[in-house]
């Protein structure tokens, strides 16, 4: 299971298998879930209705988008920004489950709850992910400059990006969208590790050991429990996007009409008056596929690469004890 298990027969994992093991997850996920982040960045970015009725919008659907961006692009197009969108998974990936094992280990040893317990898990998740926002908020928005730049590109590599960022708008705009990402991602995470342990719950006995994990099952709660959190959390996604653009409204004028925002109180309104409620949803379809992957993936990675180690450690330890006994 992930998170702290006092009844389980195995040590809980270190924090340099806790990082390295969620590193390899978010990098392995990243990578097959791009082209699903790439068309989600452009949904939200849209100001005018995403719809196959509505023909004004340069994307009116998935495998529209799919097909136009492919045609004017090229494949590589639907990695747009993979290096910094790697380099924020493998952060993030590290940062939230050190933070996710060891807070689960601290509530446990520390109150009365039991660190196995869903509401454990939505609370310890939710400051998980607040911390690796904090921490990785630069590379997300990197990668969303990436993915949401068309051709000519406005950015050819990371270094130019970075540096012109810097000199042109400040340092305080690796920053953008803070605001709304970190009052989404408390909720968005701690209801996908309160949903990933209430199916794992479900879907398999009680068992008293951690290898529960690098299977199916493991994809599957995944998978749910990231289209019930991201379905629930997501008007917080689109206006992090929308505000992450905020100054790079020059590159994004041949996909359609642009806005700037003065903050997220006024992204909220204009966005609602300008668009409707419906705004609000703009790329929940290639989201809730991209979080059913993602998630699912992240878990099923997490626990599959800490299965290895645990094997891997265990297979060293029986060595040493057979190659002391031959010594004798």
């Amino acid at each position: 299971m992930v998170g702290y298990d006092p009844r389980a027969q195995n040590a809980a994992p270190s924090p340099n298998e806790a990082a390295l093991a969620g590193s390899a997850a978010g990098m392995v996920s990243r990578a097959l879930i791009s082209p699903f982040d790439v068309i989600k960045i452009r949904f939200q970015l849209q100001i005018e209705r995403v719809s196959s009725r509505s023909p004004e919008g340069k994307y009116r659907g998935i495998y529209q988008a799919f097909r136009r961006i492919y045609s004017e692009e090229g494949l590589s197009a639907f990695w747009k920004g993979h290096i910094p969108a790697q380099l924020l998974s493998i952060c993030y990936g590290a940062v939230q489950f050190v933070s996710f094992e060891f807070l689960t280990e601290l509530v446990h040893k520390s109150t009365p709850y039991d660190s196995q317990t869903s509401g454990v898990h939505f609370f310890c998740g939710g400051l998980a992910a607040c911390s690796a926002t904090v921490a990785c908020q630069p590379l997300d928005t990197l990668r969303t400059r990436f993915a949401a730049q068309g051709e000519p590109k406005v950015y050819g590599n990371l270094r130019y990006a970075v540096s012109t960022m810097w000199r042109t708008e400040g340092p305080l705009t690796f920053y953008r969208g803070l605001s709304p990402t970190l009052l989404a991602v408390f909720p968005y995470a701690g209801l996908q590790f309160f949903f990933y342990n209430v199916f794992k719950q479900l879907l398999s006995p009680p068992v008293k050991s951690r290898d529960s994990g690098g299977n199916l099952r493991s994809l599957v709660c995944g998978s749910g429990a990231g289209m019930i959190s991201k379905t629930l959390t997501y008007p917080f996604d689109l206006f992090k996007k929308r505000l992450q653009v905020g100054g790079f409204e020059k590159a994004r004028a041949h996909f359609g009409e642009v806005r700037t925002y003065r903050g997220l109180m006024d992204c909220a309104v204009q966005i609602a008056k300008e668009e409707g409620i419906r705004g609000f949803f703009k790329g929940l379809s290639p989201s809730l596929l991209k979080a059913a992957l993602s998630t699912g993936f992240t878990f099923f990675w997490y626990e599959f690469f800490l299965n290895i180690m645990k094997n891997t450690k265990e297979k060293q330890r029986t060595d040493d004890l057979s190659g002391g006994r031959k010594e004798r």
